[in-house]
């Protein structure tokens, strides 16, 4: 359980200046859903970090406790490095007519696939805790989703994306900075 609330602390700010949170206002205002797209898009995410935490969980036993915390602070440099510059705008799937829940349930899942959220539940699972991370990363990329959705896409542009962006990465950086110097028991 202690990995449900840095899941979500992690996927939550991951996710707020990410793609899929673009594509997720941008499909709520095609379709005029915005509950039933905002779902989709957590049904999305829920299913890639249940991928992801399966992954960690795998790994699991063949980690010490030395190389779990260094694996964690991988993720969160990896993380604030891919932070720093904005990410490319995000297909409007236009052409995909799967309706108001499996366009984004689809589009939601292609776009996340291997992003830093699911990195950041995959590491957390392989403290041997893969249940909370992936319900932990759904949940912090759902309430993201949620408020993309009701936004749309012009209320979310009006969000200071750039900013949270930046300084998410710098959370990211400065944690797994200290995360990994005490792995490698450089830190007292």
């Amino acid at each position: 359980m202690e990995v449900l609330v840095p899941a979500f602390l992690l996927a939550a700010l991951a996710q707020l200046g990410d793609r899929p949170a673009l594509l997720t206002a941008v499909l709520a205002d095609r379709f005029e859903r915005r509950l039933t797209v905002a779902l989709a898009a957590g049904l999305a995410h829920g299913m890639g970090s249940v991928l992801a935490a399966l992954g960690g969980a795998a790994v699991a036993p063949l980690l010490t406790p030395e190389a779990q915390s260094l694996l964690l602070a991988v993720a969160l440099v990896a993380g604030g490095v891919t932070g720093l510059w904005r990410p490319a705008p995000a297909n409007r799937y236009e052409r995909w007519r799967f309706g108001s829940f499996g366009t984004p349930l689809l589009a939601v899942f292609v776009l996340a696939l291997g992003e830093q959220t699911q990195f950041f539940a995959f590491a957390l699972a392989a403290s041997g805790e893969a249940w909370f991370a992936a319900a932990g990363a759904t949940l912090g990329a759902l309430a993201v989703a949620v408020a993309a959705a009701m936004l749309g896409e012009a209320g979310w542009a009006r969000v200071p994306l750039r900013a949270l962006r930046l300084g998410a990465a710098a959370i990211f950086l400065v944690a797994g900075i200290v995360i990994g110097l005490g792995a490698l028991r450089l830190t007292g």
